[in-house]
């Protein structure tokens, strides 16, 4: 990030303090969840953390969010134990935030920041990293005050910018202009992903997009499905990119599987919107598998989640597998209370391949719905007939006989045009 962004912090944040809420409005026990999910998070980011502290909130001041002599409370707590950083569950508004480090002497942050600087962290590709960049500039907009508050003084009399401007105006302009910029950027390069999306869909072939709570073992799954080898390892978003991959299911069916970012509860809504252009893969899949960790102890929530984010990006009409992975961690007990919660879902294991099978008969399934079979009788000299429908289609059977060759398929609605001429009845 630009220095202009850059606060008068300590050189190294090292040792956090967490602060996390339960309000009445909250499911008992909800707060404490959110604050363990917070220093998974936290620690993420390689801190330490000294202390977490769950506080009852009544209801939200407008200075501090808590009452006064709970937040000098906490800051004396949170020097004493040497913290450099105080870390909210619940979101703080630009002025709060500034109280409190104007009270605290400490960085102060909450959630939502925690998240934008481990998707930082795990950015790699060009999309990914200016998706992150809009998503950072435009949290960081309201909050110039915070780095700037000593410098926010007029510097002359002017009022078309320039000498006339305070220090902050001039800030406030520099990022705006680099949020414009970084949106034409970020356009290009999805006009760009549209282009290559475009040529797999000039043979079409059936998609899922596999989506679900973050460190759930979506790319795990995709792994153990395709024989990929997509970076899977056991931390919240290990992976931001979309990562597409063909799974050949029974009878040579091809579906095309794609890996996308996992949800969180208390996703920053800048988030979901920078994120629009990786997790439009969800909204044109032809179906979701929503991949769940049955050995976690929140299960429940997550499965609520990913049906939240789904709703907010329009695709709660999209067919949804469900699938329970990690099922060599589990129980009996807990197995049945999974398929309990979703009677029709799959029991997996990426790790040692149980459950997988059923998952790839499954996707035949819904494709089997999607694209009825048609009777074709091709002549012996029009094998590219054939070798199109290798390519685009299914073929379920295949027999030689003296007036060509007689075929049972799978056809996309896109390709139909192309094999009519060839089709019988049965």
């Amino acid at each position: 990030m630009a220095d202009f962004l850059e606060d008068k912090r300590p050189e190294k944040l090292e040792r956090a303090f967490l602060v996390g809420v339960q309000t009445a409005d909250m499911a008992a026990g909800e707060g404490a969840e959110l604050l363990l999910e917070l220093q998974e998070l936290v620690e993420n980011l390689r801190l330490t953390v000294t202390r977490s502290i769950l506080v009852n909130l009544r209801a939200p001041t407008p200075k501090f969010l808590l009452g006064s002599g709970k937040a000098a409370e906490l800051v004396e707590q949170a020097k004493a134990d040497g913290a450099h950083v105080i870390v909210f569950d619940e979101a703080l508004t630009p002025a709060q935030q500034r109280n409190w480090e104007e009270l605290s002497g400490l960085a102060v942050i909450d959630r939502q920041e925690v998240i934008l600087e481990i998707f930082a962290d795990r950015a790699r590709t060009r999309e990914a990293i200016l998706q992150v960049a809009l998503a950072r500039m435009e949290y960081s907009l309201p909050r110039l005050t915070r780095a700037w508050t000593h410098l926010s003084r007029q510097r002359g009399a002017g009022s078309m910018g320039g000498e006339g401007e305070t220090q902050l105006e001039q800030d406030r302009r520099i990022v705006r202009d680099r949020i414009t910029h970084l949106k034409a950027e970020l356009a290009g390069v999805v006009k760009q992903r549209g282009v290559q999306r475009a040529r797999r869909q000039r043979v079409p072939v059936p998609t899922a997009a596999i989506v679900g709570y973050t460190n759930a073992g979506k790319s795990s799954l995709l792994n153990a499905l395709t024989g990929a080898h997509v970076l899977a390892e056991d931390k919240l978003f290990a992976t931001l990119d979309p990562t597409t991959r063909q799974l050949i299911l029974p009878g040579n069916q091809k579906l095309l599987v794609t890996d996308t970012v996992g949800f969180i509860r208390r996703l920053p809504h800048g988030l979901v919107e920078a994120f629009k252009a990786t997790l439009e893969e969800v909204v044109i899949a032809d179906f979701l598998i929503h991949v769940l960790d049955i050995s976690n102890p929140n299960v429940a929530q997550h499965h609520a989640t990913t049906l939240a984010v789904l709703e907010e990006l329009g695709a709660t009409d999209i067919t949804i597998i469900t699938v329970f992975n990690k099922a060599d961690l589990a129980d009996v007990v807990t197995k049945r209370m999974a398929q309990h919660m979703v009677p029709d879902s799959i029991l997996v294991s990426a790790k040692t391949g149980a459950g997988l099978k059923e998952l790839a008969n499954c996707c035949l399934g819904l494709i089997a719905d999607q694209f009825d079979s048609t009777l074709l009788l091709v002549p012996h000299d029009r094998y590219d007939v054939i070798a199109r429908l290798h390519e685009s289609g299914n073929i379920l059977s295949q027999e030689h006989e003296e007036g060509g060759v007689r075929i049972e398929a799978r056809i996309p609605p896109i390709q139909a045009g192309f094999f009519a001429p060839f089709a019988v009845k049965k």
